[in-house]
């Protein structure tokens, strides 16, 4: 059988469920490290419930995520997950949604690997969302995961190496209200309020407009001229103010 004839016949079986995103939706796309529970405590050994090392390792792979064909208006992170906010407008790969998961699930894994010197990988979904209300809302609800995700993370991990076990420690912490974990970090010296930020909250990397001086060979002066500038934010705002952030990132022009 001729090539054009097995191409044409067998194409549609590969693209038959193809979806592509409608215009005018903002596409979000959220990714996770495979199997990395287990990974940074058994394998990686690195410290627990937070180890800055694996923090910038998360935030070099946002960094190149941002910087790696696709128009990302945001990148926010917390723990081993990663959410990407593409521009309203970007059509990379004509808005197809196998391309845009499986090129940022293999260049997130392939930047991480490389970075940490050991094989890691992660998995990709998109989440369609058709106004910018609901950008806004998903971006707190990550941000409440990073929160209580922290805390739990801390009062377990508190429990763990104080000698209880894996499973006393479990209950422990599931039975409590968010002011007795509180409680029980402070009785044990630890201030959760006074924790650093990205713990509690992640981080979030965005492009930032800035002057630079440049060279005009037409005229031969110097001039001043702006350039979108890569910035990593691990002081990221609370609530309403979180909010105007991303409404602010969303609205971000970058040239």
């Amino acid at each position: 059988m001729r090539f054009d004839d097995l191409d044409k016949r067998l194409r549609q079986y590969e693209t038959a469920y193809d979806f592509c995103v409608p215009q005018e939706n903002f596409i979000v796309v959220r990714l996770d490290g495979r199997g990395f529970t287990r990974l940074t405590k058994e394998i990686w050994q690195f410290e627990a419930p937070f180890d800055i090392r694996f923090r910038d390792l998360m935030a070099h792979t946002v960094r190149h995520l941002m910087q790696c064909g696709f128009n990302v208006a945001y990148g926010y992170s917390e723990s081993d997950e990663i959410s990407l906010l593409l521009r309203r407008d970007d059509d990379t790969f004509k808005r197809k949604t196998r391309k845009i998961i499986s090129v940022l699930a293999g260049e997130a894994s392939a930047a991480f690997s490389v970075a940490h010197g050991q094989p890691a990988a992660f998995d990709a979904r998109v989440c369609v969302l058709p106004n910018e209300k609901l950008v806004v809302d998903y971006f707190r609800w990550r941000h409440e995961d990073a929160h209580r995700n922290a805390l739990n993370a801390h009062c377990y991990w508190m429990l763990r190496k104080k000698g209880e076990s894996v499973s006393r420690a479990t209950d422990a912490v599931s039975g409590l209200t968010r002011a007795q974990k509180h409680d029980l970090l402070f009785e044990n010296g630890i201030n959760f309020n006074e924790l650093p930020a990205w713990q509690k909250r992640g981080f979030g990397v965005y492009f930032q407009t800035t002057l630079k001086e440049g060279f005009n060979p037409q005229t031969g002066e110097t001039v001043q001229v702006e350039r979108p500038i890569l910035q990593t934010d691990f002081e990221l705002p609370l609530g309403d103010d979180y909010g105007a952030f991303v409404l602010e990132r969303i609205g971000l022009e970058v040239v």
